[in-house]
């Protein structure tokens, strides 16, 4: 097989590491928990933390490319990746785990983005979309084989092994790439070292100080102190990418509409989903008594609809036009998540999968419509800044789900006086993130109503509109 054919089978491994690892460690929450002597809850630390990690790192992941070469980073960053997971495995604290995932996420942060980095800068023109097309093959079948996975290590293994199966394939990923990844590097303009050490501190900070108020690893002081120093570096980061001629995060790009609301838009939105793998499989084993598989079982059908929906996304967005599909699904996933908070006990398993495979769909389909979207104004020359700009919110608006998911269903705690794990929690917790998610369609109503009519294929309704909007301009 010629290198060329080899290089996307290479990145879609190390993105397949990625996907199923980070969805099998919801899986196993509670067994996780229950050996580390803390609470399940608590736990959302090492979820955040990862993702805290992929939004530190990975707006620098193209420079670091360049400057030391494509092939040696994407080899260091699989060896750190590995490094993590061993790290992971061998924990026997909460702190120890969190630093550990803090270290798993360093690695993923630089493995992907450059995996994807070398695919469009060695593989021709004319394989390039099919090359891509194997970068969403794990991005899909790994949420759907980690839940399962994850629950039948936990159920009838050792919830460490979830960690240690990475390793062969991970030193597989390292020799491949050493022997068919080039040493590509490219001129780049110096790294804004302030602007990193502002981002990267202040989101580090704010994060781990906004994820820990509730005491689990510190001091509530300490937390309290760790929130407001992050979010001060975060708006000195403001005038400074104002000034600086190559800022690392590129904020004028907000100004573009379509940009502005995929991405803040987004964010509101996955914020809801993203305590989504928090909560469900905590409600699933806590609340119903399910086991790890059990949980696992029900669980992976909403990558299962999400699967489904890829095949048909594209002609549903030609159809109704971005901007009534971003509304009007963002309304009806954030309906069926709130809904996730009615299931109890009895509930037949059936229906259960029923409602997550059809919510899989409908999420599904809003985050096609807003990863398309968010680049429908930008240029070539600063697509590689829309990137790293849109990589970053995502990841911050899904740690924020979990922590998010985690105090709400502590406030339901109190207010309902029952303990933490009692269904009726879930169902608070499952309505505060869904209504959060919803918020999203109001800066998808904002949209022009022709908005990314060209990309979606309906290039024809959006002249019609503009010719509208000329016409009305001259009337008056």
């Amino acid at each position: 097989m010629r290198p060329a054919r080899l290089l996307p089978l290479i990145v879609a491994c190390a993105l397949f590491i990625e996907n199923m690892d980070s969805t099998s460690i919801s899986t196993s929450l509670p067994a996780i928990a229950a050996d580390l002597g803390t609470e399940p809850i608590a736990l959302k630390l090492a979820l955040t933390t990862y993702m805290l990690a992929l939004a530190v790192f990975i707006p620098v992941s193209g420079w670091v490319a360049d400057r030391f070469g494509a092939r040696s980073t994407f080899m260091a960053a699989i060896g750190v990746y590995l490094l993590g997971s061993v790290a992971c495995a061998a924990s026997s604290t909460l702190p120890e785990l969190v630093a550990a995932r803090f270290l798993q996420g360093t690695g993923g942060a630089l493995m992907v983005p450059v995996g994807r980095l070398v695919l469009l800068r060695t593989v021709p023109k004319n394989e390039l979309v099919q090359a891509l097309s194997w970068l969403t093959v794990p991005a899909l079948v790994g949420p759907m084989l980690g839940p399962v996975l994850g629950g039948f290590i936990s159920t009838y293994a050792h919830w460490r092994w979830i960690f240690l199966i990475n390793l062969p394939i991970g030193i597989a990923g390292i020799w491949l790439a050493w022997r068919f990844i080039p040493q590509i590097r490219q001129p780049r303009a110096p790294l804004d070292w302030t602007g990193f050490a502002l981002s990267g501190l202040g989101l580090g900070l704010a994060m781990f100080g906004f994820s820990t108020l509730s005491q689990h690893m510190v001091d509530v002081r300490v937390a309290l102190a760790c929130l407001v120093a992050g979010v001060a570096a975060v708006a000195l980061y403001v005038p400074h990418a104002r000034r600086h001629a190559h800022p690392l995060i590129d904020l004028g790009l907000l100004r573009l509409p379509t940009l502005r609301a995929g991405v803040l838009g987004g964010a509101l939105f996955r914020i809801g989903i993203g305590a989504t793998p928090f909560l469900l499989p905590l409600m699933l084993q806590l609340g119903f008594g399910l086991n790890p598989f059990e949980a696992g079982l029900l669980t992976f059908a909403s990558a299962a609809g999400a699967l489904f929906m890829k095949t048909i996304a594209a002609r549903v967005i030609r159809s109704f036009g971005f901007r009534r599909v971003l509304v009007v699904n963002a309304l009806i996933a954030s309906a069926l998540l709130a809904g996730f908070g009615l299931f109890r006990p009895d509930t037949p398993h059936l229906l259960i999968v029923a409602v997550l495979l059809v919510s899989g769909c409908f999420r599904s389909l809003q985050f096609t419509s807003l990863n398309a979207i968010a680049y429908a104004e930008v240029d070539q020359a600063r697509m590689s800044h829309a990137s790293s700009l849109a990589g970053m919110v995502q990841q911050v608006s899904l740690t924020l789900g979990i922590a998010v998911g985690g105090y709400a269903l502590q406030l339901a705690s109190v207010a309902t006086g029952a303990p933490i794990e009692a269904v009726i929690n879930f169902g608070f917790a499952f309505l505060t993130v869904g209504l959060i998610s919803a918020s999203s369609a109001w800066m998808m109503w904002r949209l022009p109503r022709d908005a990314g009519a060209e990309m979606a294929g309906r290039a024809e309704a959006g002249r019609e509109v503009a010719e509208q909007k000329a016409e009305q301009r001259s009337a008056t």
